[in-house]
């Protein structure tokens, strides 16, 4: 009697809108888990069209050609004597579903619509689709003709159902329902449904591995069961990073970890296990089974097919397997590396223009693009076919083959130091020590000729010349001196990223990044319009604690001890001039915050979803040793005071890879006005009042004392 499955679940490069390349990786994926010897393969969420399909899955061509695909699919050999379970949108009776459709053998077994739906931070899932909320129920769902054509049915379940192979049941959930207080899997497990398998759409943010593995090996602890779980890979076209990590777990241990970062498009993951393990893990869970004993049934679909074969006794079994973490640093150098390499590819650019300043942010964006170099050398040593082809169509040479990660990095990463009049000797020797050591084609050039040309217009128009602070100046000019060279080196950065390459006698254009870590666009300190302004923005979901972090697993990984003197170096936009050659200007004091205080400001405002009134009492506690409640109050008032200020440059905000939970990206995921009254009087007025109260208070305590 055979009770040994082998199942098969993936992670995919799929990318929005791309239904030839979505329907090529899905074929594969089936294709190596047919070969690897499982009977079922699972797919990510709505790996049909792309996952990030946005307002387009309003449009009816998307549901059509999904519909092509499946059909596609359907006909395919490829998909012969193995369950699919593939993703894609579905309308039924003139309503949107997101759905999973399983078939096997050219029919259709069920279509198992979502029933919830993300619907916060970077998703808006309740926007295209609703979610099906007939708990245990299906209906017929009519399929279309080019569908009836290959399957010769007419209708099919279509709802919440389970279905019934000779050997096993199973049950699907969809991304979401996994993270809901009332996921399916615990009264699908209840009666009876042996693997639960789940396709997601999750995407990256800095730690969130540990709570994606954690739900899915306590959903099968409480249960026991098989659970599978694919996930899109990539970028998708958008500024997620959908960072695989497919799972196979059972009875609370996983039996199969796929990556977390990975330049491979297609990643199959297969286990073999043994049923009789999840029945006897269930045997003796009294608790479970009097509750199951009461269970409402799910309607059942019956499979005329098995996962296991009769004489399955010498099959070897999976074993299980300890999940690695990456650590912070690592996740840094893997997740926007693996991003900018899927835009770079995908937008057929020659390469990246950073301007780098020797400051810690543009390091760091320099050093991610390193990264990505190594892991494209590594995965050509590995033999990946795909981005061998990839890098040579870059670099627009058909024998091409990168072995050195410091070779490649001068042929797709251009860096320019750009200074001006107040720049020191000492950032230019960092970005050019730090060039060399990476291995970027550096650029050194003078901004002054253009500050000086845009300045002469200026007081040929109107007469005046402004000054600097310094100088004499008022703070207006000191201000608008210091933006027209931010705002420059935007222009120059665009000049050279279209034809640096072109005077090098080398085709192509490039992609200019910025690098405006979280907290300064949090706080608005940047420039609108400056070198903050780019094409894609690979460090503006991530914290200026954690990129310290990441600088400091450079320096060890990469070897690159020029990182040692930028990470010692104060934070400085150099805008101003220099006293007696040194940097006059920090920005830290510029700012009148610390970073690490903003990194608290930030995840209070949007993760605690506080006010100012909100956030002034949390502070006080939080800061009880360190601060007075007037300091406090004085802290909160100058932060929403610059971040209400500043927050119209939210709108323009260079496209960034979203890592960090507390991101301002207005474009998105942090949807607030932008024209606000920025002096805050009723809500300053209730912190004033709650600080005269405490300092009364504590008077009266101190009058109290002998």
């Amino acid at each position: 009697m055979g009770r040994k499955v082998t199942v098969a679940t993936c992670a995919l490069n799929q990318w929005a809108l791309d239904f030839e390349g979505n329907l090529q990786r899905i074929l594969k994926s089936i294709e190596i888990a047919k070969q690897k010897g499982a009977r079922y393969r699972l797919g990510p969420e709505l790996e049909i069209c792309g996952y990030g399909c946005w307002d387009h899955y309003y449009e009816s061509d998307t549901l059509l050609h999904s519909l092509q695909v499946l059909a596609a699919l359907l006909e395919s050999p490829v998909t012969q004597d193995i369950l699919c379970d593939v993703g894609m949108p579905v309308m039924h009776r003139n309503v949107r579903y997101n759905c999973r459709v399983i078939f096997l053998n050219r029919r259709i077994l069920l279509i198992r619509p979502k029933m919830a739906l993300a619907n916060e931070g970077n998703y808006r899932e309740l926007r295209w689709f609703t979610p099906w909320s007939r708990s245990r129920q299906t209906e017929e769902y009519f399929l279309p003709r080019m569908i009836q054509d290959v399957t010769k049915q007419e209708t099919v379940p279509f709802g919440d159902a389970v279905l019934a192979t000779r050997d096993t049941c199973i049950g699907s959930e969809i991304c979401e329902e996994l993270w809901t207080p009332q996921s399916p899997h615990i009264a699908m497990g209840l009666d009876g449904v042996e693997i639960f398998t789940n396709a997601s759409g999750s995407h990256h943010v800095l730690r969130k591995a540990h709570a994606r593995v954690d739900l899915v090996t306590m959903a099968t602890t409480k249960n026991g069961g098989i659970y599978l779980l694919a996930n899109q890979k990539g970028c998708d076209g958008d500024r997620l990073y959908y960072d695989g990590c497919a799972m196979i777990a059972m009875n609370g241990a996983v039996f199969a970890q796929g990556s977390q970062f990975s330049l491979d498009d297609v990643e199959v993951l297969t286990a073999t296990l043994d049923l009789e393990d999840v029945r006897s893990y269930r045997a003796e869970m009294s608790s479970r089974n009097l509750a199951a004993s009461r269970a409402s049934p799910y309607p059942r679909v019956k499979v005329d097919f098995a996962l296991s074969c009769h004489e399955d006794l010498l099959q070897p079994l999976s074993e299980p397997v300890e999940w690695r973490y990456h650590s912070v640093g690592e996740e840094i150098s893997l997740g926007p590396a693996c991003w900018l390499w899927d835009f770079l590819r995908r937008s057929q650019q020659a390469g990246f223009f950073l301007p780098l300043s020797g400051g810690l942010d543009s390091a760091a964006t320099a050093c991610l693009v390193h990264s990505m170099c190594c892991q494209v050398c590594e995965a050509v040593r590995n033999g990946n076919q795909e981005v061998l082809a990839d890098v040579r169509t870059l670099v627009s040479e058909a024998g091409y083959t990168p072995e050195d990660p410091r070779e490649l990095c001068g042929r797709l990463l251009t860096t320019c130091y750009m200074a001006s009049e107040n720049s020191s000797q000492e950032t230019s020797d960092r970005a050019r020590e730090l060039a060399q050591q990476i291995g970027s084609h550096h650029i050194g050039l003078s901004i002054d000729p253009a500050v000086t040309a845009v300045m002469s217009i200026f007081s040929v128009v109107t007469g005046k010349r402004p000054l600097f602070a310094a100088h004499g100046g008022s703070s207006k000019e000191n201000l608008a001196l210091q933006n027209v060279q931010a705002r420059l080196r935007m222009v120059i950065a665009y000049l050279f990223a279209q034809l640096s390459l072109w005077a090098r006698g080398a085709p192509g254009g490039l992609l200019v990044l910025g690098s405006a870590n979280v907290d300064e666009s949090l706080l608005g300190y940047l420039t609108k319009y400056d070198c903050s302004s780019a094409d894609i923005n690979p460090i503006g979901g991530i914290s200026k604690t954690d990129l310290r972090v990441f600088i400091e697993f450079c320096i060890e990984r990469f070897q690159l001890p020029a990182l040692q003197r930028i990470l010692a170096a104060p934070a400085t936009a150099e805008l101003e001039p220099l006293a007696d050659g040194q940097v006059s200007q920090t920005d830290e004091e510029d700012m009148g915050m610390t970073y690490a205080e903003l990194s608290v400001y930030g995840r209070l405002r949007k993760i605690a979803k506080t006010g100012p009134y909100s956030m002034f009492c949390k502070l006080l506690h939080l800061w009880r040793d360190v601060c007075t409640p007037r300091q406090v109050a004085d802290k909160v008032k100058r932060f929403f005071s610059k971040y209400s200020v500043n927050r119209h440059k939210m709108t323009t905000l260079t496209p960034a890879y979203h890592a960090e939970s507390y991101s301002p990206d207005d474009n998105r995921f942090d949807l607030r006005p932008f024209l606000y009254h920025v002096g805050w009087p009723w809500q300053f007025r209730c912190i004033e009042n709650q600080v005269l109260q405490l300092e009364r208070r504590e008077r009266q305590g101190l009058d109290g004392v002998d």
